[in-house]
């Protein structure tokens, strides 16, 4: 009996050094991301020229309304070139985007990814640009987005991700799926900034200076997860991602349950591939180059969604109090699950409490246990592109 108290006793306490650590570091940067304001770049006295990709695959009716949005982008018509990389599209939109002022890619792939849509829009771009920029097939950027990424890039900085939020906010779901985008956002992005360490990449509203892009993108052929890499492959070269608050991306969010499983079972799948592939050389970065900023990447591949913190810290409590002297005191499990709770909920934005909110956080018991169940089914989730379809209604 002595030896499985203490065998328990081991194993709950690693648990809570990762749990622990984990809720701090949400705190810490939550909080810290409230208290101290980063400070915008000034407004630049030229004008970078971009070349703006959209990575479209089917769904055709959305392509062609993303495309029309992006030609009609505030900034000069001389300095944006948009690049539609027309994966599996039927003939007759092909037509219809080529009648656009924008170029199109036509691909068709045995087995789709980004990274390879995106691989042969670079062989298909010869002028020279300033910064790529790339959008989802849903993506739609506020008027003044290349501006406010403009003032970026002649501040002296070589990547910025924009501030991606939610265009659709119709079901309990797609509010859950832009809050965590939000958190996101505050925690991962924003907050980063305070510490000089660099935003995480999203995916879709990213900005890179054109020749980085070229060189960072012949190194990534990830099935899922390519910003993730893309983050990785950035930092390890001490390259500092920027976080543009200012500069919004309209994002549709997932409205169906099982949609949304899907696609987190990809998220995930990747999340934790990378952490197999990348993780041993996080240590030997920091150690050895001092690298801190490509440490925290590594971390945070190593981290459980938000929406599993929840559910646990609470468990982890009770089981501190059903079981007591077997690993850390119940104290110590209130004051982290106190810190995980605050670090959390200081990052949501206030306009998302409302009389919506509810109903949203009824859901939250159910995709908890639908995203522990996901922990034990990642096997094969990333070796086949899973595609998140989209709304055609969502404004």
């Amino acid at each position: 009996m002595g030896i499985l108290i203490t065998v328990l006793s081991i194993i709950f306490t690693l648990i809570f050094i990762y749990l622990g650590i984990y809720s701090l570091y949400l705190f810490v940067f939550s909080v810290l991301g409230k208290l101290i304001k980063i400070k915008p770049p000034p407004p630049a006295n030229g004008l970078s020229k971009f070349i703006i990709y959209i990575c479209a695959y089917k769904e055709d009716e959305i392509i062609l309304n993303s495309a029309a949005q992006a030609l009609t982008i505030d900034y000069p018509k001389d300095k944006f070139h948009v690049c539609v990389i027309a994966d599996s599209m039927q003939p007759e939109t092909v037509e219809k985007l080529k009648a656009m002022p924008l170029q199109v890619v036509e691909v068709v792939f045995e087995s789709s990814t980004k990274s390879k849509a995106l691989h042969a829009a670079i062989a298909a771009t010869h002028e020279d640009f300033d910064a790529a920029v790339v959008f989802d097939i849903d993506n739609i950027a506020a008027p003044d987005y290349l501006h406010q990424i403009n003032n970026y890039l002649h501040d002296g900085n070589r990547v910025i991700q924009g501030h991606r939020v939610a265009k659709n906010t119709e079901t309990p779901v797609a509010i859950l799926d832009a809050i965590s985008e939000e958190i996101n956002n505050h925690i991962f992005r924003k907050a980063q900034q305070v510490f000089k360490l660099s935003a995480a990449i999203i995916g879709s509203g990213m900005v890179l200076e054109f020749k980085l892009f070229k060189e960072t993108m012949a190194q990534i052929d990830a099935v899922g997860g390519f910003d993730k890499e893309m983050g990785l492959v950035l930092t390890r070269q001490k390259i500092h991602v920027n976080y543009a608050d200012k500069a919004y991306i309209y994002d549709e969010k997932v409205s169906n349950p099982e949609v949304f499983k899907k696609q987190r079972r990809r998220w995930l799948s990747a999340q934790f591939n990378l952490l197999k592939t990348y993780g041993a050389t996080g240590l030997t970065e920091l150690f050895k180059n001092g690298n801190i900023d490509y440490f925290n990447e590594i971390y945070q591949t190593a981290i459980l969604p938000r929406i599993l913190m929840l559910g646990l810290m609470p468990f982890m409590l009770i089981i501190s109090l059903v079981m007591p002297g077997i690993g850390p005191s119940w104290q110590l499990w209130l004051t982290a699950t106190v810190c995980c709770y605050i670090g959390i909920l200081v990052a949501v934005p206030a306009e998302f409490f409302n009389s919506k909110l509810l109903g949203a956080v009824m859901r939250i018991p159910l995709i908890f246990f639908t995203m522990l169940a996901l922990l034990f089914k990642l096997k094969g989730a990333n070796k086949k592109f899973i595609h998140t379809p989209h709304n055609p209604q969502a404004k």
